[in-house]
């Protein structure tokens, strides 16, 4: 299986026994809009319901970004970056964030990972980073909050008070120091990225995929396509992004970054 989905958005290819996704949009830092949403979503579903993937990584495009978030210069258009359809939408930013299949998924993050980026990062099993690559939720800095997992999944993943600085404050870490805090799996350089990905998802091809498999929904929690452990902070979180969205904040957060001028807090 190898191709692209209509609107070369999203290129997915196999590798034996790997499915590789990359988000196609360089020229805009591979920020996830709808179709992007969708063809991701679309081969994760694929990769689940085939006996013959055993692993699937995600990487991005281009020397400079893996994923930069949500097309943010959508958003001031008014246009939506994720699905209506409840089905679609229930998949989670990128169509991978909520996207719980039981194969394991490998970030292969060539660049800056940043905002739902970084959530991306923070939904897959494992991660390769470029020594070049930086990890950040800067969602404050925009009017909004790192709603697709960011705010619950990053305190459970690395020491507390580096989760809270990352997200209270919005400034980046390095590649390096996302392995210090356990946020990263490795770091090699940038033109290794991928073969380091694929030579990861190879050993864990190698093994029994049942149990594999298996492992994975216990580790994870995963219980029909939900990570149970999560299920009433994401209620939460929903209901506080659900206010903080129809601020306005949240409209000129969006709107000072495509303007590039410093945003006017109202608070309201």
């Amino acid at each position: 299986m190898s191709g692209t989905n209509a609107e070369n958005v999203v290129l997915v290819e196999r590798a034996g026994e790997v499915m590789i996704i990359t988000i196609n949009r360089p020229e805009a830092r591979n920020a996830v809009n709808v179709p992007v949403h969708m063809a991701i979503g679309a081969a994760m579903q694929e990769a689940d319901r085939d006996p013959g993937i055993r692993a699937v990584i995600l990487t991005g495009a281009g020397e400079l970004a893996f994923c930069a978030g949500a097309d943010l210069r959508a958003a001031s258009r008014g246009e939506r970056v994720l699905p209506q359809e409840p089905e679609f939408h229930a998949w989670g930013f990128a169509g991978f964030c909520a996207h719980h299949i039981s194969k394991p998924t490998i970030a292969a993050v060539n660049g800056f990972a940043m905002g739902g980026g970084c959530e991306v990062v923070l939904a897959a099993d494992l991660v390769v980073a470029a020594d070049t690559a930086t990890f950040g939720l800067p969602e404050v800095k925009r009017g909004i909050i790192a709603g697709s997992g960011g705010v619950y999944r990053l305190p459970r993943q690395i020491p507390i008070k580096a989760a809270m600085e990352m997200i209270l404050i919005g400034d980046p870490i390095t590649a390096q120091r996302g392995l210090e805090l356990g946020l990263v799996n490795r770091v090699v350089p940038r033109e290794q990225v991928l073969d380091e990905a694929l030579k990861m998802a190879r050993q864990v091809a190698a093994n029994a995929p049942l149990a594999v498999q298996a492992s994975k929904r216990i580790a994870r929690g995963i219980v029909d396509g939900q990570i149970s452990a999560e299920i009433d902070v994401k209620a939460l979180n929903d209901s506080e992004m659900h206010v903080v969205r129809r601020s306005e904040d949240a409209r000129e957060g969006p709107l000072a970054f495509v303007q590039k001028r410093p945003p006017v807090w109202k608070a309201k």
